[in-house]
């Protein structure tokens, strides 16, 4: 099979046709109880009892309680189960009744429906609806995992190297170079993943069979440089490896066959593995994880079997971990939460290596593998295996344009803060708009899955990881209550060591992307109630926003009535209005009880950070 547009379409669905997918579980899953449906402005809000051992919930709705139920579908485009209640179903139509059931979410798919309960949105008022976010700055202050920074996607890691020109006449090798410093810097990012460790001009196969990795070198050097440590991929097939070397993916041509012979396989990754060690020192080198392959449960990403993955997995990680046991290896890589029970499955029977499980979801908060990774560390007696989600985004699909809009903002805070209790990694795909996959961007704003732009705009979504990075201190509780609290509106905050500073993160955003452009129903006047404050003492409110108004360079763009690409004037412009500015907000004073609130706009999508500095 070669790259026909149909195989293309199996893969933007992201969900594809599996390899010949056989799924394991842990057992059978009790229905959640305890479902309760509450009328709220815009939209019902679904809560339910957890269910020990599930990795998600998938929500249905009927028009009548006698169904039929069928599972909602908020447009994300991937895996339609959700890690946890709340849910707040936004497709609801004000005024209309509806009936909800849940399902319990395993490895095996959609478990029994619960009972069903009834439930209606309501229309808006006169005025936004209203919640609290109650922050209690006096308690302690525990760690704030950095699941959004450890790890980010970029496109083949050769783009370093790139020597013609770009999209809108840019220099890619330059500008990937700087995208990937930007997220370094700004965001705090610390590791890469990114595809074609074996495209053809990275690593080729001489004569006497033996790996010539010199064009790897080059762009590992350019790469290192930038003081970010790399996620080898361990893909994809050399042509003179491959069983059918006509199988191929992508404008790039990647090689996404089996080996011909599985035995050189394990001699590339064993010579890989060997060769970055000489040139870049063994110790550093542990530092690294190694990935094995991409999305082989899609037809387009891999020509082979379930069965031949796991072989090809035990191959690499032998072979890996034949140099140097302490390199961290894990797989599946999985599309749309795949095969994570079976690639544990297939390790507990063989005795195989895997210090981590990766997996890939779009559109929704990441599942909670952890049931699965604790089972089999204590039927293993090994340590349990990290979680990396390495993809995850607002959208699977080329040149959506969900891309570029605020919608994506508050959607990536909401994985995120999802991710902090179950995950280890949660990889945003992709730091650059410099991606050729599909094909090079046709104009600046086309719906590509950069946090930066062809030119290194920061978009919506990069302003959310920003806000992220930027709280500072431990975490301190923040609890919200109100119309759509923990399923739209969501708060995360934390306190400075030295309690001279309290930050306030708090956003309003839903799953449902018939809401790219807002809706106004579900817009929310949020009051932020801190409690533990020095009693009497002085605050300074600084205050900071991304909504269709604030942080949006789309909007200013769209203001300069401009064509595909930017001129220098443009250009000129755009780069001015780059920035998520501070605003000054009306001190507050803490008063006897070290009480001190204060009330905000806060639309939907929008963003709202706060900081609270004692004077």
């Amino acid at each position: 099979m070669t790259e026909k547009s149909a195989a293309r379409a199996d893969w933007e669905s992201r969900i594809g046709k599996p390899s010949d997918g056989r799924l394991t579980g842990i057992g059978e899953l009790p229905a959640p109880a305890g479902l309760s449906a509450e009328d709220g402005t815009g939209h019902v809000l679904l809560t339910w009892r957890p269910v020990p051992g599930a990795l998600g919930y998938l929500v249905h709705r009927a028009d009548s309680a006698e169904g039929p139920f069928e599972p909602l579908d908020h447009l994300g485009g991937d895996v339609l189960a959700v890690p946890h209640p709340p849910y707040a179903d936004t497709l609801a139509q004000p005024g209309r009744g509806y009936f909800y059931k849940v399902a319990t979410w395993s490895d095996t798919g959609a478990g029994a429906l619960s009972e069903s309960v009834p439930g209606s949105a309501r229309a808006a008022g006169s005025r936004p609806a209203e919640v609290t976010v109650a922050v209690d700055a006096g308690a302690p202050a525990t760690e704030l995992p950095g699941v959004w920074n450890r790890m980010i996607g970029a496109e083949h890691f050769s783009l370093l190297a790139w020597d013609k020109p770009g999209a809108g006449g840019s220099d890619v090798a330059k500008e990937y170079g700087e995208a990937l410093a930007i997220v370094r810097d700004e965001i705090g990012v610390r590791s890469v993943r990114a595809h074609g460790t074996f495209l053809p001009e990275t690593v080729t196969v001489r004569a006497d069979g033996s790996f010539d990795f010199s064009g790897l070198d080059t762009v590992y050097d350019r790469f290192l440089a930038t003081g970010l440590k790399p996620v080898v991929e361990l893909s994809f097939m050399p042509k003179e490896l491959a069983s059918d070397p006509h199988y191929t993916v992508f404008d790039y041509k990647a090689l996404v066959s089996t080996p011909a012979q599985w035995e050189r396989w394990g001699d590339l990754c064993r010579e890989l593995t060997v060769h970055l060690q000489e040139r870049y020192g063994r110790d550093t080198v542990t530092g690294w994880e190694f990935e094995v392959w991409n999305e082989a449960n899609l037809e387009v990403f891999w020509n082979g079997t379930q069965d031949d993955y796991h072989r090809l997995y035990e191959v690499a990680v032998r072979a890996v971990k034949g140099v140097d046991d302490r390199i961290k290896v894990g797989g599946p890589s999985s599309a749309a939460a795949g095969w994570v029970g079976a690639l544990l499955e297939y390790c507990q029977e063989h005795d195989v290596p895997v210090d981590f499980v990766s997996t890939h979801t779009y559109g929704n908060a990441p599942l909670d593998f952890r049931p699965m990774t604790r089972a089999f560390a204590e039927a293993t007696g090994r340590p349990e295996p990290e979680i990396l989600w390495t993809e995850w985004g607002v959208t699977p699909t080329h040149f959506h344009r969900v891309s570029d809009s605020v919608f994506a903002a508050p959607f990536v805070l909401r994985g995120m803060k999802s991710a902090l209790s179950s995950t280890d990694c949660l990889s945003y795909w992709v730091a650059s708009d410099q991606f050729e996959e599909l094909g090079w961007p046709p104009r600046l704003f086309h719906g590509g899955f950069g946090l930066l732009t062809v030119g290194n705009l920061r978009k919506p979504r990069f302003w959310a990881l920003y806000l992220l990075s930027q709280l500072a201190g431990g975490r301190i509780p923040a609890a919200v209550s109100g119309d759509g609290a923990g399923a739209l509106v969501e708060s995360l905050a934390t306190r400075a060591e030295d309690g001279s500073t309290v930050d306030v993160l708090l956003w309003n955003g839903t799953l449902d992307q018939s809401k790219i452009d807002g809706a106004a129903v579900l817009d929310r006047a949020a009051t932020v109630r801190v409690t533990g404050l020095v009693p009497g003492a002085g605050y300074t409110v600084e205050s900071r926003r991304v909504d269709e108004h604030h942080a949006n360079i789309q909007a200013v763009w769209k203001g300069l009535d401009g064509g595909d690409w930017p001129d220098d004037q443009q250009w000129q412009k755009l780069r001015a209005a780059d920035e998520l500015p501070a605003e000054t907000l009306a001190p507050v004073t803490a008063d006897a009880e070290g009480t001190a609130e204060l009330t905000v706009e806060l639309p939907n999508p929008g963003i709202r950070f706060l900081r609270l500095a004692r004077g």
